[in-house]
């Protein structure tokens, strides 16, 4: 394994999770973990990664928002991984991912002058409020359902007795504000716009790794209530689509794909539309140099086959998506 791989000298030792909580943040995690579904709980396993590939991605609160289950078990998958000297070690995908939404981010918000509406969608333990500079000057909202906003907001109020932890609970950007909404109702507009949100002004969309949870229908209505925003103000839409192979490795949990997103997008309204596949120059953040890695042997091959050539195996992508639009632009 290189050091291109995963950002680390083959020799140097992964770094070990910190497991410090207190107590009463050790029985907030314990509620997760009897209590929730896997779709709320994938919020904590995305935590856990970025956690775990802090070395990369800077996110002071990511370990606190995971908790302790969920470090340990993705920090046994890394170790076991490069034990093994595996070509795609467990987390290169969230950790590019990551990075990737946080650079579009900076520049769509440094594209309208630095001042925007930024909105997550399935929000869950992201942590951008607090961790992008760049944010300073925009209005953050954060969409999920009701008990992950109160177990997140409970968890880091926990946190602020630590007087260790204070700074890093500093919110960065200018305002923080939580609409407890299920996006797969047809309401949750309603409730982003009582919260304060306004459709006429410039705003930045996130969907990371939230859309493939959705059915197709209910998928679509998110992205056509998105694309109508065109209509009323400048808008960026990052998002992440998986393939039709890819919601195959968990057809239970995966429902919603598109092979074609740069199709898709214009025909719905959006005017711009640029698409990376991990492992692109864009989207590889010096940890996916290995030509012969999953994704560089996926890239190399059309994306309309369905399974590789060589070995039969799926090929299972996932698309890094960009869209934009404004009123005095029209799709072509």
């Amino acid at each position: 394994m290189s050091e291109q791989q995963n950002g680390l000298p083959e020799d140097q030792i992964w770094p070990e999770p910190d497991l410090l909580y207190s107590d009463t943040v050790r029985e907030l995690h314990a509620v997760i973990e009897r209590d929730w579904d896997s779709l709320r709980r994938s919020a904590c396993q995305t935590a856990a990664g970025r956690a775990l590939w802090k070395h990369v991605v800077h996110d002071p609160l990511a370990g606190l928002l995971a908790g302790e289950t969920h470090l340990k078990s993705f920090y046994e998958k890394i170790k076991k991984d490069r034990l093994n000297k595996a070509r795609e070690v467990s987390g290169v995908i969230l950790a590019v991912r990551t990075l990737w939404f946080d650079t579009k981010l900076e520049a769509a918000v440094s594209s309208f002058g630095g001042a925007a509406q930024v909105v997550l969608l399935g929000a869950g333990m992201d942590a951008r409020a607090y961790r992008l500079c760049c944010l300073k000057d925009s209005d953050v909202y954060e969409v999920d359902f009701c008990d992950v906003l109160q177990m997140k907001n409970s968890i880091l109020r926990a946190a602020m007795e630590s007087a260790s932890e204070r700074q890093q609970l500093m919110v960065t950007a200018k305002s923080l504000n939580t609409v407890a909404a299920d996006i797969r109702d047809n309401d949750w507009l309603k409730k982003l716009q009582i919260a304060g949100f306004v459709p006429e002004k410039n705003t930045v969309w996130i969907l990371e790794g939230i859309l493939y949870y959705l059915s197709h229908s209910q998928a679509m209505e998110v992205l056509k209530t998105i694309a109508h925003s065109c209509t009323l103000a400048r808008t960026v839409l990052l998002a992440d689509f998986m393939n039709k192979q890819s919601t195959t490795l968990s057809s239970s949990v995966f429902h919603f794909y598109s092979d074609w997103p740069d199709h898709l997008l214009p025909s719905l309204g959006f005017s711009d539309v640029k698409l990376s596949q991990i492992g692109d120059p864009d989207a590889e953040y010096g940890l996916l140099h290995d030509p012969l890695n999953l994704f560089n042997k996926l890239r190399s091959l059309p994306r309309s086959l369905q399974t590789h050539p060589d070995d039969g195996t799926p090929c299972c992508r996932l698309y890094l998506v960009q869209a934009s639009g404004s009123p005095n632009q029209t799709t072509t």
